[in-house]
């Protein structure tokens, strides 16, 4: 489904600046495979994200999601294949448009017909974004021509989801998307995530500084350092794993502590 052939990103090169962002990231996801993915302060995660979604290209490597090369296709074309939700909730919303509206975007956005994007939202659609909208659980359906800036951040992350997965994506891009809520939000919103996720059989990369989420969320765990995948673990080998362990295999593979405050905090409240 998603591989990645060797990634390298080099910001500022030759430079005072100069930064290495990834490092030959090599990584083959299969169709319907959850990964989180943990790591150290400026470990690359977003950047590793922000490559996959095509905000900037790659220096070396290539990037295939479903047999394509897309290493060189534009963000906005790789965004109808591509789902992405944001640690800031108010992100992947307009919030001076209705939820209707934004739902409406979410769902012509895909479509195939880009004349799509000029015609009016059918009866039978706005329904169908009222059944959506009722999964939540949230009262959203009854709100649906409210602005989106009325909502509080966690029912505007929900609503990013719906959004974000209105039409199934090839890849779903989950960065720290509950970092930024309280935590019996978060823990709604990540319930929503594994619901809709598993509905739809979607392959999905997930940043947490959760290490208990990385554990238990998914079917595959990444951790990462200096814009390298030094841990790569799933099936058998990741179940039993304590956060203990976890932290034990990224000194192993990087040589070093884990230096993530909000990681090492995760730890000590479980």
């Amino acid at each position: 489904m998603l591989e990645l052939a060797c990634i390298s990103k080099t910001f500022n090169p030759g430079t005072v600046n100069e930064k290495k962002a990834l490092s030959g990231v090599a990584l083959r996801l299969e169709k319907g495979d959850f990964v989180t993915i943990v790591g150290s302060n400026g470990a690359g995660k977003s950047t590793l994200f922000n490559a996959i979604a095509g905000a900037f290209y790659v220096d070396e490597g290539a990037i295939r999601l479903a047999g394509e090369d897309i290493t060189f296709k534009p963000e906005y074309k790789r965004s109808r294949e591509i789902g992405r939700l944001f640690q800031d909730p108010m992100r992947g919303t307009a919030p001076h448009m209705t939820i209707e509206e934004n739902l409406a975007l979410a769902y012509l956005r895909t479509a195939k017909n880009q004349n799509a994007f000029f015609s009016r939202t059918s009866k039978a659609e706005k329904q169908f974004f009222r059944d959506r909208l009722a999964l939540l659980d949230m009262g959203l359906e009854d709100r649906m021509k409210q602005p989106v800036g009325l909502l509080s951040g966690g029912q505007r992350q929900a609503l990013t989801l719906l959004m974000a997965t209105l039409v199934p994506p090839k890849l779903l891009l989950l960065d720290e998307h509950t970092a930024a809520l309280d935590p019996s939000t978060a823990e709604k919103v990540l319930g929503l995530t594994r619901e809709i996720v598993a509905e739809h059989h979607i392959t999905t990369m997930m940043v947490t500084h959760n290490m208990k989420n990385a554990l238990e969320l998914g079917n595959r765990t990444l951790m990462m350092d200096s814009g390298r995948v030094v841990l790569d673990i799933g099936g058998e080998e990741r179940k039993g794993l304590t956060v203990e362990d976890l932290l034990k295999r990224f000194k192993a593979g990087a040589g070093r502590e884990l230096d993530n405050d909000r990681i090492l905090l995760s730890k000590v409240e479980q």
